[in-house]
């Protein structure tokens, strides 16, 4: 009876650490230059799973990672990183995430999270931005919206 408990004990433990270690995090660079030109994240399109998370990493100094306002899934919370230090993003829901590096947000320097099937994208296209910025999220979010090869 001892043995059988603790090998029920045992698949129980396995299937609640299962989605835990499929979860991958995927780390984009803060860069003053990078392969697209200056002030950009690298990757600046991130393919991602619901449960992954996505870390901002200051490679560069004096870059910031944040949420852009009417950019993200319906009830996820919004986050803002501290300037100069990394920012782990969990993320909760199907949809693309805008990001923009606030001293930097005119020049362009944004990224798209895509999460499963970008089923906010439309709302996320509506989002008014300035300078290079309205470009760079263009062509994100049609990378978005092209079917999956």
């Amino acid at each position: 009876m001892m043995r059988r408990m603790v090998v029920i004990a045992a698949a129980l433990a396995t299937l609640l650490t299962a989605g835990a270690a499929q979860a991958a995090d995927h780390e984009v660079k803060m860069l003053n230059k990078g392969a697209k030109g200056a002030m950009v994240f690298e990757p600046d399109l991130i393919p991602v799973a619901v449960g992954d998370t996505v870390t901002f990493l200051p490679t560069d100094k004096s870059h910031d990672a944040e949420s852009v306002p009417g950019m993200a899934p319906a009830g996820t919370t919004p986050f803002k990183g501290k300037m100069s230090e990394k920012v782990t993003v969990e993320i909760g829901a199907e949809g693309v995430y805008g990001v923009k590096c606030t001293p930097h947000y005119g020049m362009g320097m944004v990224a798209l999270i895509v999460a499963g099937k970008p089923v906010n994208l439309e709302e996320a296209s509506a989002v008014k931005h300035p300078g290079k910025a309205k470009k760079a999220f263009d062509a994100l979010l049609a990378q978005a919206a092209a079917p999956a090869q």
